[in-house]
């Protein structure tokens, strides 16, 4: 795979409003482990290996356990997760998988349970703004780091 282009070289404004974005996000007030986890799950649904490894990464520097990040995709059928979290990836699924879901009212009830309105628009905001960064490394071909050659084969 071959990267098509740079856009923070190509149009550095445009991507500085999304970095912008990400900021206001990340201070929000909702918790880190929350915010990264939902940050890795919809980059596992959208298939965005760019942003899967930075999250899988920061979520691991901020404390998180590899079993939580290894079994993220089937969290459903896994108790390693709270009621508060079950409701987010529940929404965070809803949102990025949207044209099929039409963001459906029993998560959206479940969300209410564990969340207050302005948390809601929080955790609304920073899966809108994960899936426009899969979108932005998908589309153009972004490619992780690795540390070796040998590896990016």
């Amino acid at each position: 795979m071959k990267p098509r282009m740079n856009p923070h070289a190509v149009a550095p404004e445009m991507m500085k409003a999304l970095f912008d974005l990400s900021a206001k996000v990340e201070g929000c007030g909702l918790e880190r482990s929350l915010l990264e986890l939902i940050k890795t799950r919809a980059s596992q649904i959208n298939g965005c290996a760019f942003c899967i490894h930075m999250h899988t990464r920061d979520a691991r520097a901020h404390g998180e356990t590899e079993e939580r990040l290894y079994l993220l995709d089937g969290w459903r059928e896994s108790p390693l997760y709270t009621d508060r979290e079950r409701a987010a990836l529940g929404w965070t699924e809803a949102l990025t998988l949207v044209s099929q879901t039409h963001a459906p009212d029993a998560d959206y009830a479940e969300l209410k349970a564990h969340f207050t309105e302005v948390e809601i628009v929080k955790l609304t905001l920073a899966i809108t703004t994960i899936n426009a960064w899969n979108r932005i490394a998908i589309g153009f071909r972004s490619i992780h780091p690795v540390s070796s050659r040998s590896e990016a084969a």
